[in-house]
């Protein structure tokens, strides 16, 4: 389906307006798993594939909450001028409402961008939001948590800051390759989080990876259900459960 454009950005900075899709049973089993992104990041192990960023880096604005869904994905860089004389033009250049526009609803919008300084502010939050997208994940800041808050909006960022975007960013790519803290982001790229992080899963290893994970979540299931039930501590040593 072609969308009007926004106009927030040059169409050339659009590099794909059409994304592959995963089917839903997938992203449905993925969500079935208890330790979501501890799970995905040992499976990642498993197969040789890096894409694992602890809470630490990018911490979660919603206690509790998880995400399961396929990036639109926006690079921001820092403006030439200095944000007087670019308040002066009255001329914003953020770009972020045309990923959501892009976007499919369960999509996770990934932000490569300035930490600091607002890559997402409330308004844009809630339009996303509007937009049908299950949450954000921001290798930098964002600005108004009240108003993400307030729509259950999650957001896995480097944190919150006071201070505008609008006169200090410029998205400059949307649906391209990004970087979030190390990890080489695509769109239509596999988004997990929860409390402990977020795992990026490249699109063409969701189905191998998913597969690891499910054996991995099947042997700690049967590791809690051996503990509940008292089997002794040399035993459970002696266990390959994964």
């Amino acid at each position: 389906m072609t969308r009007q454009l926004t106009g927030r950005v040059p169409a050339q900075a659009i590099r794909r307006t059409e994304l592959p899709r995963l089917p839903a049973d997938l992203l449905a089993r993925y969500a079935a798993i208890d330790d979501l992104t501890g799970t995905a990041s040992d499976a990642m192990d498993h197969l040789g594939l890096r894409g694992a960023v602890p809470a630490s880096q990018l911490a979660p604005s919603l206690p509790g909450r998880r995400l399961v869904g396929q990036a639109v994905t926006v690079r921001n860089v820092e403006r030439s001028e200095s944000p007087t004389l670019a308040a002066a033009s009255g001329v914003g250049r953020m770009g972020e409402h045309e990923a959501y526009n892009q976007a499919a609803p369960g999509d996770v919008v990934v932000i490569e961008g300035l930490t600091g300084i607002s890559n997402m502010g409330g308004q844009s939050a809630t339009v996303a939001h509007r937009a049908g997208c299950a949450g954000a994940v921001i290798d930098g800041s964002f600005r108004d948590p009240d108003a993400s808050r307030g729509h259950g909006f999650p957001i896995w960022s480097r944190g919150v800051t006071p201070i505008t975007g609008k006169w200090r960013l410029e998205t400059v790519e949307i649906n391209g390759r990004v970087r979030i803290a190390g990890v080489s982001v695509d769109a239509a790229d596999l988004v997990l989080a929860d409390e402990a992080g977020v795992v990026f899963v490249p699109f063409a290893q969701a189905e191998a990876v998913l597969a690891q994970a499910e054996r991995i979540a099947a042997g700690d299931s049967r590791q809690k259900a051996d503990i509940a039930a008292g089997v002794d501590l040399a035993t459970l040593a002696a266990t390959r459960y994964k």
